[in-house]
C-alpha cells in the first residue's frame, strides 16, 4: 500500500510542524489511519493515548488524524489546551482543514492548520527557552 503523503509533503508537514513548535510549548503530530472503520473522533483518542500524547508536561498535545478510506478526518487536543481554548478553537480548525481538502489540498490544508494552531497556541503556550520536543515530528501511519 502506498503511502497517503508523498515524502515532499511529508518533509513539508513536518517542517509545519517544527515552525509551529518553535513558538510554543505545543506539541502537534500527524497521524494517517487506514485500519479506522469507525467513528474518526473516538479512533483518534485512542491514537492519542496509544502514541504517548497524553504524557506532555502541560497536557498540550494535538494530533491530528486523517482517514483516507472513509474521506474523514478529526482534529484533537489534550486536557491542557482544552481547559484554555475558547469554545470555537476546534471548529474554526476544522472549517480551514475542510476548504483545502474540499479542493484536494491535503498538504497545504495540513500546513495551514498546523500553521494556525501553532499561532493560537501560542498565547496558551508561549515557547520557553528550556521547552524540549517531547514528542516526535514525523508523519505516523496505522495499516
Amino acid at each position: 500500500m502506498e503511502k497517503f503523503f508523498k515524502p515532499d509533503e511529508e518533509e513539508r508537514m513536518i517542517a509545519a510542524i517544527q515552525q509551529a513548535e518553535s513558538c510554543t510549548s505545543g506539541e502537534i503530530r500527524v497521524h494517517v489511519d487506514y485500519k479506522s472503520k469507525g467513528n474518526v473522533m473516538e479512533e483518534a483518542w485512542k491514537i492519542f493515548e496509544r502514541l504517548g500524547m497524553q504524557k506532555t508536561e502541560a497536557r498540550n498535545g494535538v494530533l491530528i488524524v486523517i482517514a483516507p478510506d472513509q474521506k474523514q478526518f478529526a482534529i484533537i487536543g489534550d486536557e491542557g489546551i482544552n481547559k484554555k481554548v475558547p469554545e470555537n478553537f476546534w471548529a474554526e480548525e476544522r472549517n480551514l482543514m475542510q476548504s483545502h481538502f474540499k479542493k484536494g489540498e491535503f498538504c497545504p490544508g495540513i500546513c495551514a492548520v498546523i500553521e494556525q494552531i501553532g499561532q493560537k497556541l501560542q498565547e496558551f503556550f508561549p515557547h520557553q527557552a528550556d521547552d524540549v520536543n517531547e514528542l516526535p515530528d514525523e508523519i505516523s501511519y496505522d495499516r
